[in-house]
């Protein structure tokens, strides 16, 4: 894939951390809460919801300098070779596993998209 379509995925898949956050949250919080200011945070029902805002907020670390990178190849006219392929596949694995809860695959995954950004960082420090 290209450096344009991974950052277009990257984007996409954004959008589903967040709908699937949403989606998890209206059994797990009352509707009054959902609409509200949310000052005070309530305890949320089940452990799905927790996990989505967790697995969201992963995501937007990592996002943040997968995009920075990605913008970098793209601008510069650069290639950064498989390596957003991989983070984004990575990426998407990532999710139902996080939600799912399992352990050990999830984190060697992670550690999966970790190392594409460094390859990217890498790969662009010495282009």
């Amino acid at each position: 894939m290209s450096e344009l379509t991974c950052l277009e995925l990257s984007v996409a898949w954004w959008a589903v951390h967040v709908l699937c956050q949403a989606t998890v949250a209206q059994p797990a919080l009352s509707l009054p809460y959902l609409f509200s200011s949310r000052d005070k945070p309530p305890i949320p029902r089940g452990v799905l919801y927790g996990r989505a805002t967790r697995a969201l907020a992963n995501y937007v670390e990592n996002f943040t300098a997968f995009v920075a990178l990605d913008l970098a190849f793209i601008v510069l006219h650069l290639s950064a070779g498989v390596w957003p392929t991989v983070w984004i596949i990575a990426r998407i694995v990532y999710l139902p596993l996080y939600l799912f809860d399992v352990i050990y695959v999830r984190s060697l995954v992670w550690g999966v998209s970790f190392f594409a950004i460094l390859a990217m960082l890498v790969r662009l420090v010495w282009a």
